[in-house]
């Protein structure tokens, strides 16, 4: 596997380098007092989230990410999706279309210079409203869409999350103006280079968008038996086309994406709920233990017992 930079984009969005550099210090010092320890945390603002690794990671730390955007502040991480490795760090934002199963591999960190980055998931909805605003006249033709994009870093976008940040220090100001700077945000990735992919979230009839009610209905009814049949049916499209499509956009089969969706929600079951294997096996839809068993060695690289050792250990949150 090669690192992959195709959708990286070319323009520079920010006037200089010791402007963007101040936006970038700002954000990172916000950060760092959120953070006090490592760890991924939620905030006092819905589908915003921050993290902290003070030490490159020995492993892989695979993770469920829904539609959203992040960007690393601080410290280096490699993003594999399906067969293919990007390499993030502080001149990229890293947009994820629609829910993805990510892997993460912290590579640069340290105790004194630890890795800091900051997500926002992407909401549907909002996006829809916002693109007549943005769009008046209509949107240029998109590309095929893809799993996830990097695009050079906005110091905008980077400006907002610091003044968003900033209104956790008092909860009416964050109930008052958070919604109006979150708008921002999308607005400003909706004029960015590959904001007609942006737009493409919100649209409830395009292909990658019939292809996303399928993948709706997986990770809402993961632990159910599925039909490829339904699944065609509920996106529009023959069965053939169907899973041509799927693939094409999410790198992986439906099976497999159910498979991966059971073993996310297992082990956080198990790391949340402090539940057995077994029991976690049962609740996420599998029938046999061993094959569950054997799914999630394959997939996280050790058995349940033991990789949620470890998880507890580390204090591992997946970002």
């Amino acid at each position: 596997m090669a690192i992959n930079n195709e959708h990286l984009s070319g323009s520079t969005p920010y006037n200089t380098k010791d402007e963007l550099s101040f936006e970038i210090n700002r954000l990172t010092h916000l950060i760092e007092d959120l953070t006090p320890k490592d760890g991924g945390f939620p905030l006092n603002i819905p589908g915003l989230y921050v993290g902290r690794f003070s030490h490159p990671s020995a492993k892989n730390v695979k993770s469920l990410y829904l539609p959203s955007l992040g960007i690393a502040l601080q410290g280096v991480t490699l993003v594999t999706i399906g067969n293919e490795i990007y390499h993030n760090d502080g001149t990229h934002m890293h947009i994820v279309p629609i829910a993805m199963p990510i892997t993460l591999q912290t590579i640069e960190a340290s105790p004194s210079r630890p890795y800091l980055g900051i997500r926002m998931e992407l909401n549907p909805e909002r996006i829809s409203s916002l693109i007549p605003k943005v769009y008046p006249h209509g949107l240029p033709k998109a590309q095929k869409m893809n799993v996830n994009y990097f695009t050079d870093i906005d110091i905008n976008i980077v400006s907002a999350f610091s003044r968003l940040l900033q209104l956790l220090k008092s909860p009416k100001d964050t109930k008052l103006l958070a919604p109006f700077i979150i708008d921002e945000i999308l607005m400003r990735l909706l004029c960015s280079p590959i904001g007609d992919h942006i737009a493409e979230i919100g649209f409830s009839n395009s292909e990658s968008q019939q292809i996303t009610k399928a993948i709706s209905w997986l990770n809402e009814n993961f632990a159910k038996p599925i039909k490829i049949a339904a699944l065609a049916k509920l996106s529009n499209m023959s069965t053939s086309a169907f899973h041509r499509h799927f693939k094409s956009l999410t790198n992986m089969s439906p099976l497999q994406y159910q498979k991966s969706l059971r073993l996310h929600e297992a082990r956080h079951l198990m790391l949340s709920r402090q539940i057995d294997a077994t029991t976690a096996c049962h609740l996420v839809g599998y029938i046999s233990d061993s094959q569950f068993s054997r799914d999630y060695s394959n997939f996280f690289g050790s058995p349940p017992k033991r990789d949620i050792k470890k998880m507890r250990m580390q204090a591992q949150i997946p970002f």
